[in-house]
């Protein structure tokens, strides 16, 4: 497997469908503010997003993938882990539909101070519920195609999604906001629709074999159900802490919506850089420990943590220096306020500091599970969680908001540093001389120019532009050549 140009394609992908969802982002910052009602369409969306990391991206595929390439890729099992899932699914969304008003009230229970704002937000999330059979179902269909090292069509789909939210709030923005949360929230299930549907097709014309079948329930079902139980909590380490956020922030006018655009800036480069290479190692570390090749396993981890931080490292200084001119020009118009730009960007340049844990979680998290162990992940989340959750508690009546991101630091770079420990005490990872010294080299650079930006003053759009394209000019040809001399 070409591991470079396979973490390119991942993250260029990726880097399209999150330029998308910054047009979505602007345009849900114009019509809905940041207030009622983005507050709702924000906190219902998140429900099923979670679902869709935990059931889809998150555990299953963390833990199918490597059963499915142990098993020599065999259709049956493909089929029959197809066939549980959708019954599950379904079966989740009847639960959920049904209990949805102890659902919401249990996420955001500072809503119900707001009248009717509880009600509306049962309302939202009931409809955009349904999309989890979807896309978590389309999940799946990924999984398949990125095991047999199709990794493109995969992640192109959630611009599907960011295209025609767009064209949702475009019409809301035409005929007015009346309906535009219902509009919206249609335009969600709809996208899940054609997600699975185009993942369906290129699946049946690729002659893979997958189909809907009778549940059959065997010694693998066993044994992957068992791991599936075990991992949830584990693979849903981070959006279980932003829940939780969201619960804590909610009883804060505006919170929820200031953390998640401060989260989603946060987001792109990570995950642009961070989860390509995590999609693209899970296959190809499950390959090589499955043929015993532990040689391959440490030259892939290095290469990957060298050229991945290499990139990660200055979007930290950059987020840090030009967090409060990002958030004015990208959000700054119509119903969203000076004091939301500020309250962001703050979020923002805390948020900023966890990238690189959160890459190296990602290598260490992907390689236990390629190596077919659930319960480390699992323990040093638990962990993690606990740290976060007791953060945000006590911190939110000292700073606010600001709890969650402070939060999301300490445990994140805890759960790096637990996550390594367990990998260096099996012998599953070994970082080279030559990867150390180039990770502080970087992260050197790349404060020394973070400094010297910090002086620009940016008055413009086209001094913040400058700033950048001048930091990228400078920092990347040196990054590179130290990358190449370093040994």
């Amino acid at each position: 497997m070409k591991l470079g140009k396979h973490i390119f394609g991942v993250g260029a992908m990726t880097g399209v469908s999150r330029v998308f969802g910054f047009v979505r982002d602007m345009l849900i910052a114009r019509v809905l503010g940041a207030g009622r009602l983005s507050d709702i369409f924000l906190a219902a969306f998140k429900l099923p997003n979670l679902f869709r990391d935990l059931l889809g991206e998150g555990a299953l595929s963390a833990i199918f993938i490597p059963m499915y390439a142990d098993s020599k890729r065999d259709e049956s099992f493909a089929r029959n882990v197809f066939s549980w899932l959708m019954v599950g699914l379904l079966g989740i969304t009847i639960l959920f539909e049904i209990f949805m008003p102890l659902v919401v009230w249990g996420l955001a229970p500072g809503f119900d101070a707001v009248p009717g704002k509880m009600e509306m937000t049962v309302v939202i999330s009931r409809i955009m519920f349904v999309y989890v059979i979807f896309v978590c179902g389309a999940a799946f269909l990924s999984a398949i195609l990125n095991a047999f090292s199709k990794f493109l069509l995969a992640a192109f789909m959630p611009v599907l999604l960011n295209i025609m939210l767009i064209g949702a709030l475009l019409i809301a923005m035409v005929f007015g906001t009346q309906h535009g949360l219902y509009l919206m929230a249609g335009t969600v299930v709809m996208s899940g629709i054609i997600q699975f549907g185009v993942l369906w097709g290129r699946i049946r014309r690729r002659h893979f074999g997958l189909r809907l079948v009778v549940p059959r329930w065997t010694p693998r079902m066993k044994s992957l159900f068992k791991r599936l139980g075990v991992s949830v909590v584990g693979s849903g380490f981070y959006q279980i802490t932003i829940i939780v956020g969201t619960l804590v922030a909610s009883f804060q006018s505006g919170a929820v919506s200031w953390l998640y655009y401060s989260d989603r800036i946060v987001q792109l480069p990570f995950a642009m850089i961070g989860l390509a290479v995590g999609t693209v190692l899970m296959s190809s570390i499950s390959n090589a420990l499955a043929e015993k090749n532990m040689r391959s396993v440490y030259i892939q981890q290095n290469s990957s943590m060298r050229r991945s931080l290499m990139l990660i490292l200055p979007c930290v200084a950059g987020l840090i220096v030009l967090a409060e001119p990002i958030i004015r020009f990208l959000f700054e118009y119509g119903a969203w306020t000076a004091e939301s730009t500020r309250a962001v960007a703050h979020a923002i340049m805390i948020q900023a500091l966890v990238l690189p844990a959160m890459l190296v979680s990602q290598i260490y998290s992907k390689t236990l599970y390629a190596a077919q162990d659930v319960k480390t992940p699992v323990k040093t989340s638990m962990v993690s969680l606990a740290v976060a959750a007791v953060l945000y508690l006590s911190l939110f009546p000292v700073v606010g908001y600001l709890a969650v991101p402070i939060g999301v630091v300490v445990s994140g770079y805890l759960k790096n540093y637990l996550l390594g420990r367990a990998c260096r005490a099996r012998a599953l990872v070994h970082h080279d001389g030559r990867t150390v010294r180039a990770v502080v080299a970087f992260g050197l650079w790349a404060a020394i120019l973070g400094l010297l930006m910090s002086q620009v003053q940016i008055c413009s759009i086209w001094v913040f532009g400058g700033a950048i394209v001048g930091y990228g000019v400078l920092y990347l040809p040196v990054a590179y050549l130290m990358d190449r001399k370093i040994r």
